[in-house]
């Protein structure tokens, strides 16, 4: 085989094995640890409440919006919220009703801060720096991973500030 052809054989070759390295790329973050698997942008799916009783209802209604974003180095963002919520009718934040700002508060929870991640276990630990529910701010808060695939992730949390528990299912942004 002449030099140039050899040369050709082994660009092609080197190409080949580049465009199944990166095809390959989701299966082996699939392979990696919880933490690895957890990082990015998810979106909220459904968000049940499991009451005392037994009873379940759709925490933020049966379309919520809402999306978790987990970084590398070790940081979230949460924010959920009914799809219904009400538009202020003064069009200011300051100025809502009772009314409105019942329903924001009831229908919506955002918050942030750093998270830990125990392999074993297959728990989250939200460490909250800040949420629109104060009593959040400075706490830990364990999430139970139960599934977690390419895309989806679903975990449990045991103490909501509703009660009961809540079921969480997300889905990973494309």
């Amino acid at each position: 085989m002449k030099r140039s052809g050899i040369v050709a054989v082994a660009v092609m070759s080197l190409g080949i094995v580049g465009v199944v390295l990166l095809s390959g790329r989701d299966v082996v973050a699939q392979q990696g640890s919880l933490k690895e698997r957890l990082v990015g942008t998810w979106r909220i799916a459904s968000v049940d409440n499991v009451r005392d009783d037994g009873s379940k209802v759709e925490a933020f209604g049966p379309n919520p919006k809402g999306i978790v974003i987990y970084t590398a180095d070790g940081h979230f963002a949460l924010w959920i919220a009914r799809s219904s919520l009400p538009k202020f009718a003064s069009s200011n934040r300051d100025k809502g009703t009772p009314e409105e700002n019942k329903a924001v508060v009831e229908g919506s929870i955002a918050y942030f801060g750093t998270y830990s991640v125990n392999e074993a276990d297959k728990v989250i630990t939200a460490h909250i720096e800040g949420s629109t529910f104060p009593n959040f701010d400075g706490t830990s808060q364990k999430r139970l991973v139960t599934s977690l695939t390419a895309d989806e992730l679903r975990f449990i949390n045991p103490a909501p500030s509703t009660g009961g528990t809540l079921q969480l299912v997300w889905k990973r942004t494309k």
